[in-house]
């Protein structure tokens, strides 16, 4: 039987895949959050922390579980500039494939290490659905109440 979290991870994926086929270049460059943050910025941070949960896992993997402390406005204030550069449809895909990496990653680990990973008490680390459910809502109700305004 699959992990619940392995079945959200799965189904926000999926969510992921399918709004990123649907929305235009024109949507992607959308200003969804104040500090200047597109549709397709906003998807370079779910690729980013993807990957940054990827390269923990690995990390862990192979060093052992152990806490880890950021700083998150700070990182993602630094990812802005950066995640602002990438062309959309980059920005957009890379989402897509981050996620179904990190994921991939997830499924393919042990009890033990999972449960390991459970006694940090940080469940998006394993369960990457609480973030991207968490943005994917909000980008598909920003879309909504922009077409709702059209």
């Amino acid at each position: 039987m699959k992990q619940q979290f392995v079945i959200e991870n799965t189904r926000e994926r999926e969510k992921l895949r399918m709004l990123v086929n649907s929305l235009t270049d024109y949507e992607l460059n959308l200003v969804i959050y104040k500090e200047g943050w597109t549709i397709a910025a906003a998807l370079v941070h779910l690729a980013f922390w993807d990957n940054y949960a990827l390269a923990l896992l690995k990390k862990w993997k192979k060093d052992g579980v152990s806490p880890s402390h950021h700083e998150w406005g700070n990182i993602n204030d630094a990812l802005l500039p950066i995640a602002l550069n990438i062309p959309p449809r980059v920005a957009a895909e890379l989402a897509v494939s981050s996620a179904d990496t990190t994921d991939r990653e997830v499924e393919q680990s042990t009890p033990e290490f999972i449960k390991a990973v459970e006694a940090l008490k940080e469940p998006f680390r394993l369960n990457r659905s609480i973030h991207r459910k968490t943005h994917l809502d909000e980008i598909e109700s920003f879309l909504a109440s922009k077409s709702k305004n059209s």
